[in-house]
């Protein structure tokens, strides 16, 4: 069912599995003989061609591209921040219905990137004779909290480095202008999103640790979790090479 259907709760999940058993009651009705299976492969023909894609694997592969972590109404999801740079004058252009606390985040992960230039191995005229375009997809939703800052970082110090993020990571945290990674709500949604949606790694402030008691023991076993204390961390882990892991309405980013 992972490709008919990948919400936070269980309503449209039981909408797709009362179709697949209303399908197999017609079946006994028409007078079908033996015991009847239904497999991974009947379900096109039942079910219709697959709703939901892998889109991280799709659109994390080229640089300037980080997946975040969202808390919704609904629960968790993930969101894609894309950075791309073209010819200009230096301004930021952000788009993606981003809320007054998102675009503050955006700036200070710009100006944090530009400051830990030499850090990073980025040329300072690189910064010159451009405009920067930050998007966050699905435009037709608002959007907005602090804790996207990390992801934005990381999309942009992957743009300026032309190396893609680590295909298989989310993120989450809100950063600050001396590159720190400050604590954000909503881990548990968060942590259930990046699980949902195929992840394998997530970066966490290491401020929220105590956090992680709240998602079941069996979604922490499935992922690899990476805290973070700085800017610094966040490039190693979705940038860098593998480290060990250490123990471990509309979207609001928490």
């Amino acid at each position: 069912m992972a490709h008919y259907t990948r919400e936070a709760g269980v309503r449209q999940f039981e909408r797709e599995i009362g179709r697949v058993l209303r399908h197999a009651a017609l079946k006994v009705a028409e007078g079908a003989p033996g015991s009847l299976h239904i497999g991974t492969a009947d379900l096109e023909a039942i079910l219709g061609p697959a709703k939901v894609e892998a889109e991280v694997a799709l659109r994390a592969s080229l640089p300037g591209v980080a997946t975040g972590l969202a808390w919704t109404p609904l629960g968790g999801d993930i969101l894609f921040i894309e950075a791309t740079r073209v010819a200009g004058s230096g301004k930021l252009i952000l788009t993606g219905q981003l809320g007054e606390v998102m675009k503050e985040s955006a700036q200070a992960a710009l100006t944090l990137v530009k400051s830990r230039a030499s850090e990073l191995g980025i040329a300072a005229a690189m910064f010159e004779g451009i405009d920067l375009h930050l998007h966050v997809p699905a435009g037709a939703i608002p959007k907005d909290g602090p804790s996207a800052g990390v992801a934005m970082f990381v999309a942009l110090a992957s743009l300026f480095t032309d190396r893609p993020v680590h295909h298989d990571v989310a993120m989450t945290g809100e950063i600050s202008l001396r590159g720190l990674v400050l604590p954000v709500g909503g881990i548990k949604d968060k942590v259930l999103a990046a699980q949902r949606a195929g992840l394998r790694t997530v970066l966490l402030p290491a401020r929220n640790r105590k956090d992680l008691h709240e998602v079941p023991p069996s979604v922490r076993e499935s992922l690899r979790f990476v805290w973070l204390d700085s800017a610094d961390d966040a490039v190693r882990a979705a940038l860098g090479e593998r480290e060990p892991a250490r123990a471990g309405a509309g979207f609001r980013l928490i």
